[in-house]
This record gives C-alpha cells, sequence and structure tokens, in this order.
C-alpha cells in the first residue's frame, strides 16, 4: 500500500517547453503538441532508472492523461499504456494537471487494469480530495473502462469515436 499523499499537481508549460513535476522539479520537454482535444509532450526523464523517456497526452474532455513509458532494458511492465484520471485545469498558456490516484494499466488490444482506488479512497476519508473529486475519479474511470471494454481494449478504436486521434512518436 502506497504512503498517504496531497493529490500530485504537474504543470505543463509549452511557451517555456517546460514541465515542472509533482516534486517541484523543472524538466526539459523536446515537444508539445496542442491539439483542440488535448496537449501532447514527450521528454527524456533524466534520473529514472525504470523508464529513460515518456510520451503523454493530457485529454481534459475524457479526464485522462495517457502515458507511454519507455522503459529501460531490465525494467519493462506488460503495458503499452498508462492511463492516470486526471482533472485538468488551464492557468493563462499552462496545462495544470492533478492527479486523482486511480489508474488504468493498458496492454492494447488485450486487457487494462484498474489500480490505485484505494489510494482514492484512503485520500477522500483523510480529507485530501473532496468527495466531487472522488466520484469524478471514479466516474471517469468507469467511462474509459466501458469504452475501451466495447472497443476490444484498442485504445485508438475507442478514442476514435470521441473525434480524437493520438500520435505517438514509436507507436503507428
Amino acid at each position: 500500500m502506497a504512503a498517504l499523499h496531497p493529490p500530485k499537481v504537474e504543470v505543463f508549460d509549452p511557451a517555456a517547453r517546460a514541465n515542472i513535476d509533482p516534486k517541484g522539479i523543472l524538466r526539459e520537454v523536446e515537444e508539445y503538441r496542442e491539439e483542440p482535444f488535448g496537449l501532447y509532450l514527450a521528454r527524456p526523464t533524466p534520473g529514472r532508472a525504470q523508464f529513460h523517456y515518456l510520451e503523454s497526452w493530457l485529454v481534459p474532455r475524457l479526464g485522462l492523461r495517457l502515458t507511454d513509458f519507455w522503459f529501460s532494458p531490465g525494467h519493462e511492465r506488460d503495458q503499452d499504456f498508462y492511463l492516470d484520471v486526471v482533472r485538468v485545469r488551464r492557468d493563462g498558456p499552462r496545462w495544470v494537471a492533478t492527479d486523482l490516484y486511480v489508474d488504468i494499466v493498458l496492454k492494447d488490444k488485450l486487457s487494462l487494469r484498474v489500480i490505485d482506488t484505494d489510494e482514492l479512497l484512503e485520500a477522500h476519508a483523510a480529507g485530501l480530495v473532496t468527495a466531487e473529486d472522488a466520484q469524478h475519479a471514479l466516474e471517469t474511470t468507469y467511462a474509459a473502462v466501458e469504452g475501451l471494454a466495447a472497443h476490444g481494449y484498442d485504445l485508438a478504436a475507442w478514442l476514435a469515436t470521441k473525434d480524437i486521434a493520438l500520435t505517438w512518436r514509436r507507436h503507428p
């Protein structure tokens, strides 16, 4: 079980080509791309043994951050995409994402696994998230699970029904 913590907040600043991680560390971003449905970023992950690069899409309308971690040899995981349930708001040109604990681990076209619901419930019980945010997190999770299951766990097929076409560096 993870240690109880407040929601993690991350800042995405396309104008500065910067990403401020939840620990407040400024990370340089190689690429930002804004689309009508969301924001893409690609950047190296210095100091991380498990993975050396990541690509992410913030999709506010779905309440999701979709990430492809480029795992380092010996740290591979049986997943293609990691979906964080988030609330996204704009702060001028910056995008601010608040992680609402629940995550979906997706093996594209095969299966998914919902994790960290216990963290959400513990955070709500401790007063770290409101009932409204907890409900939003669960409803967002249910909608994503239902959508993915209805499309054979095919992320692109599900998103196409929402008029969302994500592009990735290493996924066609």
